[in-house]
């Protein structure tokens, strides 16, 4: 399968993409501008800028969004894209370290990881927050936190830190959390692994970095499609739509300079023939 254009380039590295019934349409983020940006019915996009960074974001169960910015997580109170934006805490001072992708867990806490600009080895981590809003610290040693889901049962948790040119799985529970980390597919190619959306039916959707393509993986491992977008840096992916029949894709541009390609930033989609899951809301 080949994915479709759904808009034009409008972002320099879009990440994040997540759909919920409350929106006028899937939500993704421009991140490193900041903004969140939100694909109305009719075609057009509405945009607002939250912060020097704006890296993945969850509706809230009683309305609004909780965000990962550069330094943190920031909250606001209704779901219209323009709500006053309030930070929390900043969870570190480090220049160098801002936050990366992320997604609520099971039992509706938020996760998200960070990323060194110079990528680091090592120097990132995952943190948690839950309803409380006190952050947790509960994964280290991680060079480019990236895609978060859990299966569809909740016992296991797959993660990717993109240098390791792996996804790995966890087992999971609400209680202990990550436990007994091991590889779950390694990627075979020069292309890193991005962000992840688990379907229904338990199927693994990576996006590939450097790979120009979207591949799914069955929960025993197996690749069993692959579906090809006509960029290089394909970022994340996640299900949407009333019936979430339709796997939207984001895409950069960043870094590649005069050898961008024409479409590169552009948001894609294409109809997989099976559904997703409803994303999790925030338990707060």
């Amino acid at each position: 399968m080949r994915a479709e254009q759904l808009t034009d380039p409008v972002c320099l590295h879009a990440e994040g993409p997540v759909y919920s019934p409350r929106w006028r349409g899937v939500r993704w983020v421009d991140m490193l501008a900041g903004d969140i940006l939100e694909l109305l019915p009719d075609g057009s996009i509405d945009r607002a800028h939250v912060g020097d960074v704006a890296a993945v974001l969850r509706a809230r169960v009683g309305g609004g969004l909780i965000i990962a910015v550069r330094r943190g997580l920031a909250i606001t109170d209704d779901d219209s894209l323009h709500s006053p934006v309030h930070a929390l805490p900043e969870l570190w001072s480090d220049e160098n370290l801002r936050m990366n992708e992320g997604g609520c867990d099971p039992s509706g806490a938020f996760y998200a990881g960070s990323v060194t600009y110079d990528h680091t080895p090592g120097a990132a981590e995952l943190w948690r927050v839950g309803p409380d809003l006190r952050p947790q610290r509960v994964l280290g040693d991680v060079t480019v936190s990236n895609g978060l889901e859990w299966s569809p049962d909740g016992g296991l948790a797959y993660y990717v830190d993109s240098v390791t040119h792996r996804i790995d799985v966890f087992d999971w529970d609400a209680v202990a959390g990550f436990t007994d980390r091991r590889a779950f597919v390694t990627i075979e190619t020069e292309a890193e692994p991005d962000g992840i959306t688990v379907d229904a039916d338990g199927g693994i959707w990576v996006a590939l970095h450097g790979g120009s393509s979207v591949r799914r993986y069955t929960s025993d491992g197996r690749l069993d499609e692959v579906i090809e977008v006509p960029v290089r840096q394909v970022t994340a992916v996640t299900f949407a739509g009333p019936a979430l029949d339709q796997l939207v894709i984001t895409t950069s541009r960043k870094g590649l300079g005069a050898q961008a390609e024409p479409l590169a930033g552009a948001l894609f989609a294409v109809m997989p023939g099976v559904h997703g899951r409803a994303a999790k809301e925030f338990a707060a």
